[in-house]
């Protein structure tokens, strides 16, 4: 089988997740938005994407075309979407395309054509559009294209044609509500974004559900959150603000019970970092996963005194870290990029740096990482980005 991801916007960070989360040995990265994993493995997608933060859709390739007619391309569309109206209920059959690569489709012709076919067939379809080059997961769900109907997927591959069926989407819905519904929202010293939680817990590669793992600059607890809906039952959050430990509780009671989330044990202490090794125990922890504090966001900023206040913190972090740490267990962490300025450089000498990505792929165009490995994220006009380090004791 040959599934198809449909990347996030960073590149790197979709591929080191899919790598952590599935092993990608026999993965290619067709264009900077699309991977190719061929597997004798079947996954569930619907579950798989609810886990995943760094990818917009999933599918499976079902036609492999080598170098093709318009006639034979549109030939093989039409098989593609019969088969599957064969499938699908009694009513109208919705469809469209999205194209992935360099090459760009006349998916409007194709589109035109394959209704003729149904209905020179007596079949009800109707063909869905978008302004975009690509339908957005909101237009593939709002027009039924998984449940009722298909979303075509072609994409130009070694000289022919792949046709592909997108099987879920990133479940925008529900990453909006816990982004902007949650009870506890902290705008003014900025949020993790939930998808980007996600990515870093996956990062963690912690595969017992009953391992301990914190995060000991917990903020309103979106990590803490999200570890929670991906099975994680053993937490522990800490920060040196009360408000943030309200925040957090809120937060966490309001997800256990929008998601009937049972049988979890969550701890949380207005702590200070610094004496991390004072209340949790050596060696009990399987990963820390945390964005600190990353200096101030607002207003003028002494960018030299700030970047050595956060290089002494993190350092120190880092030592109360290695501590309370398993032989093994990994540090997911946030440290920020200030613009132009060099990147922050703390102590983690003791630790291994983890490499994120699979060997073929290291040296790929659309890979960007830093020169000791790191994914930077961020959207293009942000003053202050974060740089995604994984460390193993």
């Amino acid at each position: 089988m040959k599934y198809f991801f449909v990347l996030g916007t960073n590149c790197a960070l979709s591929v080191a997740e899919l790598q952590a989360v599935l092993g990608l040995d026999k993965a290619e990265l067709v264009a900077e938005d699309f991977l190719l994993w061929e597997t004798d493995r079947e996954i569930n997608p619907e579950k798989l994407m609810a886990r995943l933060g760094g990818v917009i859709k999933i599918g499976l390739i079902r036609k492999e075309l080598n170098k093709t007619t318009d006639e034979q391309l549109l030939n093989s569309i039409i098989a593609v979407a019969y088969s599957k109206k064969q499938q699908s209920k009694e009513g109208k059959f919705n469809f469209g395309f999205s194209d992935y690569g360099e090459r760009k489709f006349n998916k409007k012709a194709l589109g035109l054509a394959l209704k003729k076919y149904f209905s020179d067939q007596k079949i009800s379809s109707r063909f869905v559009v978008s302004q975009e080059k690509t339908l957005s997961s909101v237009v593939v769900v709002q027009n039924k294209l998984l449940t009722r109907g298909l979303e075509i997927i072609l994409v130009e591959h070694t000289g022919g044609v792949l046709i592909g069926e997108t099987l879920a989407v990133q479940p925008f819905k529900d990453l909006s509500r816990r982004d902007y519904g949650r009870p506890a929202r902290d705008d003014f010293s900025g949020m993790l974004p939930p998808k980007l939680a996600q990515i870093m817990i996956n990062l963690a590669q912690v595969s017992d559900p009953e391992a301990l793992i914190i995060d000991p600059f917990c903020g309103s607890g979106t990590i803490l959150s999200e570890a929670l809906l991906a099975g994680h039952k053993n937490l522990f959050g800490s920060d040196i603000s009360l408000k943030a430990i309200e925040d957090t509780r809120k937060n966490l009671s309001w997800i256990k019970e929008l998601y009937k989330v049972e049988n979890a044990h969550t701890k949380l202490l207005v702590k200070n970092v610094i004496h991390l090794s004072k209340f949790v125990k050596s060696g009990s922890v399987a990963a820390v996963i945390t964005e600190p504090y990353l200096g101030p966001q607002r207003g003028n900023v002494n960018f030299p005194a700030i970047i050595k206040e956060l290089e002494s913190l993190y350092t120190t972090a880092l030592q109360e870290f290695y501590q309370v740490l398993q032989p093994g267990g990994r540090v997911v962490m946030v440290w920020p990029v200030f613009s132009k300025q060099a990147p922050l450089n703390p102590d983690y000498a003791k630790f291994k740096t983890v490499n994120l990505l699979p060997n073929h792929l290291k040296d790929n165009k659309f890979i960007k990482t830093t020169p000791r490995g790191t994914i930077i994220y961020g959207r293009a006009g942000q003053k202050v980005f974060r740089e995604i380090v994984v460390l193993e004791k």
